[in-house]
């Protein structure tokens, strides 16, 4: 037995010593874990950048919850994980949406850094990439940029009509589904707008790109920028950028999804979609097929559409990701069957591939670099078996070559009336017979391959200030064959930009960007590319009737590069091959330049009670310089003084038959400006509603057609003394197929059941051309019609709907063009009237995980 003599504290004192040593070993013990442990923080902002505080942070793994926190003054938050797996952030916070992160991957000892930015509860704002190249609020971009959300996309075969349902834009469709569609952004050409896939360039050389055959399989959003953007996407940037993006596996666990549907016009559509993640892996793939008739004859369509998208973050700050889009689809081209009412014997089709690989290093928390490889492979198919029509003179079509006079194939004798009153009545050229030179059956390829290596890194300098360089490569091959007349006109390119770029704030209040590229292309040299933005908040967001103003202006310039048909049918190249010198000093024909592009533009955003409604406006000036104009086969002959009479007319029937319908010159220019105004509002957390209108006011301002073809032809085409331009606009007219006049409304609900989204486009008169000139019976103009709103105005109104039966079944429908509208295209090609599809979503995983 032991005994303590003396005072009665030494064994207090001893156990005190013990409970010392215990929590200086557990401390240690934390400290260790602590620091190995991996950390999740962040701050939480406004798309202004102020912060918030007050926000509920949950963390999540998989489905399992991890743990929550609120953000502090400084809009901050902080998790200690120690565990490795696929995390997702969910922040809530009072008159603001409620926020879910995309999945990512974390080791137990990776310390991760995320700022998010939450938007308003009534409307929507996004995370834009285009206009500035680094993710930004779109409040905090002065550059004008929507977003197409997967809702937009929801219950569409192809993004036509969503196109449809933006500021500033013009589609134009010849025919019905399937058939070439056109973009035309704030009154610039159809080529001179950007299109990317997962950031690969998706368009032909020259910018030349068909949005008739896209499908949304495989879409998960889309953004459109309007303005130029060549100091960051290099040539074509003209007039505007759309880039497309693929969806990502977030479940997980394998998710597996089939929609199936029909409709009327014995139209079908099925897709196929398996996505998921598993630990650094996700991966998504989808396959998808539609096929109908159309409602005009030689005029069905089918498309098969896959995509894959598929990401490896083996460390927190390094992820590996390849995407690739592949479709394969053939439409019949009946022709302009108002003008004929025969339909054409032609095919077009198509197989093309984009294709992206990209890795993703972020070095520091404030330096990030992204190495990426694109390519696209496209290749189309133009073939026609025989020569429809009817032959006039009868039995001279199949003479021998040269035999005079020669017949041709001619459609019905139909009555053309345009939208602006004015009409004619004959029969068109519509195939031109093998006694005049022309080759049946005969096909016309065309191949674009483009190889593109990018590097970009951006750096905060500051929480105020980033910059942002880049490095791009591109290598274009491109090819037109049509070996029945011997055509096998090939090309290659090799572009270079180098370009820079800060954009940062003060305050919060104040953003700007300011920056520029320098490239050096094959085909059309140096050239640069500024552009300046800023916005500035007059009046910050807040609770009341008026809740912020903010004002933007930019300025930019841009370049387009001309097509692999323009670099092959220079007008300039054939007359100097063809001895018209003289010709070229005359008329002052260039050689084959780069188009310009010149904005400005000005805005306006305001917000009402408490930013459930959002108002924008916006003007804008731009200047198209050095555009390409067609010169017609008829005229051409003509810029030859030195041939005779009839080797001119002989030349003009090689050159229609031979594909060469026309020449081009950089001879015109113009100006486009209008005024943009939409307006976006939400009521509750269910419905949103969107609407806008454009006007646009262009003019040409110089023009082929009117400054040497009166003279060449000792007097224009006209129609009861109105001047016609036959190829393109005259002077002082306005760029065809481009309305004064469009704007948009939509609707939607999104429930917990039902889902409901219904639009409506309009669009007044525009200026066009038949394009029959020399193609009446007598090979004249009498076919033609004043260009001054030749092309119909509409009102397309849609409406689609689903229902969730259960957590895996879906039904949904679609209907389209309720008006039953057959004027959305150009004269002469009557759109697809009223069509609907009914269908079913049949959903097999555990969705939400």
């Amino acid at each position: 037995m032991l005994f303590f003599h003396g005072r009665s504290g030494p064994p207090s004192r001893l156990i005190s010593r013990i409970l010392q040593s215990v929590a200086l070993v557990v401390a240690c013990s934390l400290f260790v874990t602590l620091a190995h442990a991996g950390v999740i923080r962040g701050t939480v902002t406004d798309p202004t950048g102020a912060t918030v505080k007050g926000a509920t942070v949950v963390l999540t793994v998989g489905k399992k919850y991890v743990g929550t926190t609120v953000s502090a003054a400084d809009g901050s938050f902080q998790f200690v994980t120690g565990q490795s797996g696929r995390f997702a952030l969910a922040i809530t916070a009072q008159s603001f949406r409620q926020l879910q992160t995309e999945q990512f991957y974390a080791s137990r000892n990776d310390n991760i850094e995320r700022i998010l930015v939450l938007a308003p509860e009534w409307v929507r704002e996004s995370i834009v990439v285009t206009a500035t190249g680094t993710p930004l609020p779109q409040q905090q971009s002065s550059f004008s940029t929507e977003v197409l959300s997967p809702l937009d996309l929801a219950f569409r075969d192809d993004v036509v009509s969503v196109l449809r349902m933006q500021p500033g834009v013009a589609v134009v469709q010849l025919g019905q589904r399937g058939a070439q569609t056109s973009l035309f952004i704030r009154g610039g050409d159809s080529n001179a707008a950007k299109i990317l896939s997962d950031g690969a360039t998706a368009s032909e050389m020259g910018g030349i790109f068909d949005f008739g055959n896209l499908s949304t399989a495989g879409i998960q959003s889309a953004e459109i920028y309007r303005g130029p953007n060549s100091s960051l996407y290099g040539s074509d940037a003209a007039s505007g950028v759309v880039s497309f993006n693929t969806p990502r596996g977030i479940t997980t666990s394998p998710t597996l999804t089939f929609n199936g549907d029909v409709g009327n016009f014995t139209t079908f559509r099925d897709q196929l979609e398996l996505a998921g993640s598993r630990n650094k892996l996700d991966y998504y793939g989808t396959y998808a097929w539609l096929q109908t008739a159309n409602d005009l004859p030689m005029d069905q369509y089918h498309s098969g559409a896959s995509a894959a998208n598929i990401g490896y973050q083996p460390y927190a700050n390094l992820q590996l990701r390849g995407a690739a889009h592949y479709t394969v689809d053939a439409v019949g081209v009946p022709n302009a069957w108002d003008f004929y009412k025969i339909a054409d014997d032609r095919k077009e089709s198509d197989q093309n591939l984009y294709m992206t690989g990209s890795l993703d290093y972020q070095l520091s928390p404030d330096f990030h670099n992204q190495v990426r490889y694109s390519g696209a492979r496209k290749r189309e198919q133009s073939m026609q078996w025989y020569p429809a029509g009817v032959c006039i003179p009868t039995g001279t079509c199949d003479l021998p070559v040269g035999t005079y006079p020669a017949g041709n194939f001619y459609g019905k004798n139909v009555i053309i009336r345009g939208a602006n009153g004015t009409q004619v009545t004959g029969q068109a050229l519509l195939n031109y017979s093998t006694t005049n030179y022309s080759i049946y059956p005969n096909r016309l390829d065309l191949v674009t391959n483009r190889d593109q290596v990018l590097y970009e890194g951006d750096f905060h300098f500051t929480p105020h200030l980033t910059g942002l360089i880049g490095f791009h490569y591109e290598n274009e091959r491109g090819a037109e064959r049509e070996p029945v007349y011997f055509i096998n006109d090939e090309a290659e390119r090799n572009n270079y930009d180098y370009l820079a770029e800060v954009h940062g704030d003060f305050k919060g209040r104040f953003f700007y960007t300011l920056g520029g590229s320098l490239g050096h292309y094959t085909i059309i040299g140096t050239q640069t590319s500024p552009r300046f933005g800023v916005s500035y908040f007059l009046v910050r967001p807040r609770k009341g009737v008026f809740n912020g103003t903010r004002l933007n202006f930019n300025f930019a310039d841009a370049i387009r590069e001309p097509t692999l048909a323009d670099q092959a049918g220079s007008l300039y190249t054939f007359l100097l091959d063809n001895g018209g010198q003289d010709t070229i000093e005359q008329l002052h024909i260039p050689q084959l330049q780069a188009p310009t592009a010149r904005t400005w533009e000005g805005g306006i955003e305001q917000g009402f009670l408490t930013e459930r409604i959002v108002f924008h406006l916006n003007f804008f000036h731009n200047q198209f310089g050095r555009q390409i104009e067609n010169v017609g086969a008829g005229l051409i002959p003509q810029l030859l003084p030195n041939l005779t009479p009839e080797e001119q007319q002989e030349l003009e029937a090689f050159l229609n038959n031979n594909g060469a319908f026309s020449l081009i010159v950089n001879s015109q220019a113009f100006r486009a400006l209008g005024i943009e105004s939409t307006v976006e509002a939400g009521i509750g957390r269910s419905f949103f509603l969107r609407g806008g209108y454009t006007y646009l006011d262009a003019v040409v301002q110089r023009s082929f057609s009117s400054d040497n073809e009166a003279y060449l032809n000792g007097e224009a085409p006209t129609y009861n003394g109105i001047p016609i331009g036959i190829y393109s606009p005259l002077k002082g007219a306005r760029p065809f197929r481009r309305p004064p006049h469009s704007g948009f409304i939509s609707a939607s609900y999104a429930g917990h059941r039902w889902t409901f989204v219904s639009t409506a486009a309009f669009s007044s008169r525009s200026d066009d051309s038949t394009y029959l000139g020399y193609s009446d019976l007598d090979q004249g103009n009498s076919l033609l019609l004043p260009n001054r709103n030749l092309d119909h105005g509409f009102a397309k109104i849609d409406f689609g709907g689903s229902f969730q039966w259960s957590s895996h079944l879906y039904f949904y429908g679609q209907a389209e063009n309720l008006l039953d509208d057959q004027h959305m295209a150009p004269i002469g090609y009557p759109s697809l009237p009223f069509n609907f599809r009914l269908g079913i979503r049949v959903h097999l995983g555990k969705a939400g995980q």
